[in-house]
């Protein structure tokens, strides 16, 4: 396999890039008329409608299908977890990965219930890793981001990268619609640290207790984000910049995900903190993108609605979730097929010889 240098990497990144464009306004009109034409009040349905011709225009079709589900999981590991930013070990990130392959995680389950399949990819374990997961590996985990860069841009693109060839070989195998989802001890710091920048809040507004630290633990957190961000001084206007900075490696991939299910023409839907400060750094990127993500669920996390507003997204669910691995979207994903079902099954007013509004 050819082994690429930076100037190469982003190369491909920017080739990625070039290929996401607008949705296709012609075939949102069309959904929409035939939204119209059906027997309720016009936009009754709210957001389903909203989905419905969403995926109209993503599709570039009036008759927009979901052909197969899959979860792209992405995990890895965090440096900072040095700093005492988490109520769990290390060790527990490939205990859930083995988990979650043996198929007894939530997000397992759930998408069991949403006929989706899951794929978890080992973008950046500190643990050597056995079994069918796909691996796309870049370190053994990131650098303590308190003492400097998370990652080089060399590492960073390589996740971003790996992240976009796991979406665009589930698309060569027919999956048209994704869901993101994560994995690994830690990574609500990094996600933390890229909501403060890139939505230019204060890190006690967007740092919350993750996997249920205490409030020592919690101090502990907003020092080591505010230490990482003095140390590297990240261009809150460069998306790769704040990802070499202070990000993790799966939240690179997630990021690389959704870029690549734009550029394809495929809806991805953003689940809770963790996979939206990835969808942050793919919109600073390539802000077109934003136009094929579909939010799922308002997390807990407290810097979750910031985030999710800075991306003009807003949470379909209310579930107060806050465990990631994809569970808050693989739920939406029946929200979108029941959106689907309305505009391909639902009668018409003309149909069912029901009389038409006076106005």
């Amino acid at each position: 396999m050819e082994i690429l240098n930076e100037d190469q990497l982003y190369t491909q990144l920017l080739k990625l890039t070039a290929q996401i464009s607008d949705l296709d306004e012609e075939a949102m009109e069309k959904v929409q008329n035939r939204l119209d034409s059906l027997t309720k009040p016009q936009g009754s349905l709210g957001q389903l409608e909203y989905f419905a011709k969403q995926l109209g225009g993503i599709q570039r079709t009036s008759h927009p299908k979901i052909n197969k589900k899959a979860v792209l999981l992405m995990a890895g590991d965090h440096g900072v977890v040095e700093e005492g930013v988490s109520a769990f070990p290390q060790e527990v990130t490939p205990q859930m990965v083995y988990n979650i392959l043996n198929g007894g995680a939530a997000i397992n389950v759930l998408a069991r219930q949403a006929n989706a399949d899951v794929f978890c990819t080992d973008v950046g374990v500190a643990f050597p890793l056995e079994g069918n997961f796909l691996d796309k590996r870049v370190a053994n985990g990131t650098q303590n981001m308190t003492k400097g860069p998370a990652m080089t841009r060399k590492e960073a693109l390589q996740a971003l990268l790996a992240g976009a060839e796991v979406a665009e070989k589930k698309i060569q195998d027919g999956y048209n619609l994704f869901a993101t989802g994560d994995l690994g001890i830690g990574n609500t710091t990094p996600s933390s640290a890229i909501v403060a920048l890139l939505t230019n809040s204060s890190i006690e507004s967007v740092v919350g207790r993750g996997t249920g630290i205490d409030d020592s633990g919690l101090i502990k957190k907003r020092k080591a984000i505010e230490k990482a961000i003095e140390v590297n001084q990240p261009d809150a206007n460069d998306g790769l910049d704040v990802l070499t900075k202070v990000g993790g490696f799966e939240i690179a991939a997630i990021a690389g995900s959704i870029l690549q299910s734009s550029a394809s023409h495929v809806p991805v839907v953003i689940d809770g903190f963790i996979s939206t400060a990835g969808a942050l750094i793919a919109a600073k990127i390539a802000p077109k993108c934003t136009a094929y993500m579909i939010p799922s669920h308002g997390s807990v996390e407290v810097g979750h609605l910031k985030a999710l507003t800075a991306l003009g997204l807003h949470p379909v669910l209310n579930l107060n979730m806050r465990l990631g691995e994809g569970t808050g979207a693989v739920l939406t994903f029946q929200l979108l097929e029941a959106a689907l079902h309305i505009i391909e099954e639902m009668a018409t007013f003309a149909d069912a010889g029901v009389s038409e509004r006076l106005t």
